[in-house]
C-alpha cells in the first residue's frame, strides 16, 4: 500500500518504432521497459496520431503482464510533443493541447503521442495528466530572435527536457537553486543545443533540429547560406534530398559516413588523421556555441554543463573543456534520462513545489 505523502506514476515516451514506459514510485523507478513495434503493426496506421489507440492497448497489456495496478497510479505523464511555442515547465493536459497534439500543430511527431495517451489513461482512473518540457520550449529573449532575415525569425526549438533537467540536478549538487543560476548546458546527442540558462529561463539556444549550431553525429548544423541556396536551386536534388543532408545525414554521418561518436574514435584510435581533425572540428564548433552563450550571459556563468551522449567520451569533453575553462567551472553529466526527468516534473506538482501551467502559455515574446 502506497502512502499517503508517496506518489506512483507512469510516464510514457514514445518513439518512432518503440514506445518507452517507467513507473516510478517517488524517485525511484520501480518498472521501465522499451515496447519495441513491429513495422507491420505500424503500416497499418496512415498518420502517426492514428497508432494511439494500439500503443494505448500495448501499454496496458505490458503492465498487466508486469502485475503492476495501475489504479495505484497518481498521476499519468508523457513526453510533450510538437505544440505551440511555450515556457518550460510542467503542463497539465487540457483540451487545447490535445487538439495541438492531434492536429500536428508544429508538425507531425511520435512524441505527439505521449500527452494523448497519458490523458487517455489518466481520464478513465480519474488522475491526471501531464507533459514536461517539450522540444518546443521557447523563453528566448526577444533580441535573440532576430536571425537577420526578417521573414524568418530564430526559433526555440531544443533539447530542452534533459537540459532543464540536468541543469536543476547541477544546482541541487552545487546545493543553489536553478532559478538563482546562470549556466551554459550542451546537450551532445545525435543533435547538438547550446543553450543559456539565465535564473530558470533558456533565454537563448541554437536551434537542434534543423537550424543552427555545432555540426552533430547527423545533422549540418549551420551551414554558408548562399551556397546551401545554390545547391537547393541546382536541380540536382530534391528538396527531401536537401533536408536528409541537413538532418539525419549531415555532421559525422556526412563526413565520415558514420553517426556513431564510439566508431570514430575506433578510427581514431587506428590511425585516422581525417576521423581526427572532423572530431576535432565538432568539439571546437561545440565550445564556439559555448563561448557566444558565455556573452549572452555577459560572462557572468555560475557554471558550464556538458551532457548527452557524447558527454561520455573523455577525450572529446577535455578537447571542448581546454577551449572553454577561462569562462567557467565545465562540470560534466554524461547521458540523459527522459523517463526520470519527466517523473521529476510532476513530482514537482504533487509535492506542491510547483504550481501545473497551462496550455497555450501566452508569455513569449512577440518581439519579432
Amino acid at each position: 500500500m502506497l502512502l499517503r505523502d508517496q506518489f506512483r506514476n507512469l510516464i510514457i515516451n514514445p518513439g518512432s518504432t518503440s514506445t518507452k514506459i517507467g513507473v516510478f514510485d517517488n524517485d525511484s523507478c520501480i518498472f521501465e521497459k522499451t515496447i519495441r513495434h513491429h513495422p507491420d503493426d505500424l503500416d497499418q496506421f496512415s498518420t502517426i496520431i492514428e497508432q494511439y489507440a494500439y500503443r494505448k492497448r500495448i501499454i496496458l497489456e505490458q503492465l498487466d503482464y508486469e502485475g503492476i495496478n495501475i489504479s495505484k497510479l497518481s498521476a499519468v505523464c508523457g513526453r510533450g510533443g510538437l505544440l505551440q511555442a511555450i515556457q518550460g515547465g510542467t503542463y497539465q493536459v487540457n483540451e487545447q493541447m490535445l487538439s495541438d497534439l492531434k492536429i500536428g500543430y508544429n508538425g507531425e511527431h511520435a512524441s505527439n503521442l505521449g500527452g494523448i495517451i497519458a490523458n487517455e489513461i489518466a481520464t478513465g482512473l480519474n488522475i491526471p495528466a501531464y507533459i514536461v518540457d517539450p522540444v518546443v520550449v521557447d523563453e528566448l529573449d526577444d533580441i535573440a530572435r532576430y536571425s537577420g532575415f526578417a521573414k524568418i525569425p530564430r526559433k526555440s526549438i531544443f533539447h530542452a527536457l534533459n537540459q532543464k533537467a540536468v541543469a536543476r540536478k547541477v544546482a541541487t549538487d552545487l546545493q543553489q537553486k536553478y532559478e538563482h543560476m546562470n549556466l551554459i548546458v550542451a546537450h551532445m546527442g545525435g543533435g547538438i543545443s547550446v543553450g543559456a540558462h539565465k535564473q530558470g529561463k533558456v533565454i537563448d539556444v541554437n536551434n537542434g533540429l534543423h537550424g543552427e549550431g555545432p555540426f552533430s553525429p547527423e545533422r549540418a548544423g549551420t551551414v554558408p547560406a548562399g551556397d546551401l541556396i545554390d545547391l537547393c536551386f541546382s536541380g540536382e536534388y530534391f528538396r527531401e534530398e536537401i533536408m536528409k543532408m541537413v538532418v539525419g545525414h549531415g555532421g559525422l554521418m556526412g563526413y565520415l559516413e558514420t553517426s556513431d561518436a564510439r566508431e570514430v574514435e575506433k578510427r581514431i584510435a587506428a590511425g585516422d588523421n581525417r576521423a581526427k581533425a572532423i572530431y576535432e572540428a565538432m568539439a571546437y564548433q561545440i565550445a564556439k556555441e559555448i563561448g557566444s552563450a558565455s556573452a549572452v550571459l555577459s560572462g557572468k556563468v555560475d557554471v558550464i554543463v556538458l551532457t548527452g551522449g557524447l558527454a561520455y567520451g573523455k577525450e572529446f569533453t577535455d578537447m571542448i573543456i581546454k577551449r572553454i575553462d577561462w569562462i567557467a567551472d565545465t562540470v560534466v553529466y554524461p547521458g540523459e534520462d527522459e523517463l526520470k526527468a519527466l517523473n521529476e516534473g510532476v513530482l514537482r506538482i504533487l509535492r506542491d513545489e510547483e504550481v501545473p501551467k497551462t496550455y497555450p502559455n501566452t508569455l513569449i515574446g512577440k518581439g519579432v
